[in-house]
């Protein structure tokens, strides 16, 4: 979970330059840390990510398997915007409890506890973050978010990730209509689990493909569905499933 990397962004045109790319209002940087993700044209996931203020840029926090790819991809959009993207040497810490006065409340759920940005690594955590996550159903960089990904199938708008008056953003039209016009057919559900069931595995019901099993915690776990097939008692390797 602290697999991360910490960029940074400066330049007189950073705010403006995030603001057109990022599903949130960069706006509420002003209030601390904002939640938010890149998307294709087509409106499907890139990457999600932290922005914190720094007296000297915006700090992106993403997950270490990303951050090549997303330098690569705001490099493309700089065009003639005055924005410097860097490296850091800041390390991610995460707790519980009271925040730091270095840290941030984490946007997506109380549950969650802090973030904040040193200059050292991160030594002890006991922490069970995947418990929590599954416990409030929050989606993870490489599991639940793919990039075959809709934001809104995922909860984006539940977890502070997605803001609907802010102006334009590359995938904005295609995440509005969903928003809008569309009710949703597929997306994340809790379901619990009892029996051995790898995560990846293919929940079933009524001998139909109705999901897979993307993380698990116990008898807990975190499942994308098609709502119309998860119905009732379903299957995912020799364990019962049940949609919460």
């Amino acid at each position: 979970m602290t697999n991360r990397r910490i960029l940074k962004l400066s330049g007189p045109d950073a705010r403006d330059f995030l603001q057109g790319l990022i599903t949130n209002d960069i706006a509420r940087l002003d209030g601390g840390l904002v939640y938010a993700a890149i998307l294709t044209p087509q409106g499907k996931y890139i990457a999600d990510f932290f922005l914190a203020q720094a007296a000297d840029g915006i700090l992106l926090d993403v997950a270490g398997s990303l951050g090549d790819m997303l330098v690569q991809r705001l490099t493309m959009y700089k065009l003639r915007a005055d924005v410097t993207i860097g490296t850091t040497a800041l390390h991610l810490h995460r707790g519980l409890g009271a925040c730091p006065d270095d840290g941030f409340v984490d946007p997506r759920h109380e549950a969650l506890g802090w973030r904040a940005y040193r200059d050292t690594p991160q030594t002890e955590d006991s922490t069970d973050w995947t418990a929590l996550r599954v416990a409030h159903m929050i989606p993870e960089t490489g599991i639940e978010l793919t990039p075959d990904t809709f934001i809104l199938e995922v909860g984006f708008e539940r977890l502070s990730g997605v803001d609907f008056r802010k102006g334009c953003y590359v995938g904005q039209e295609v995440t509005a209509r969903m928003k809008h016009k569309t009710e949703l057919r597929k997306g994340l559900a809790q379901v619990r689990i009892s029996g051995a069931a790898e995560t990846g595995s293919e929940i079933l019901a009524n001998g139909k493909v109705a999901g897979t099993l993307l993380s698990r915690t116990e008898d807990a776990g975190i499942a994308y569905l098609r709502y119309d097939r998860a119905v009732g008692d379903m299957t995912a390797g020799e364990a019962k499933v049940v949609r919460v």
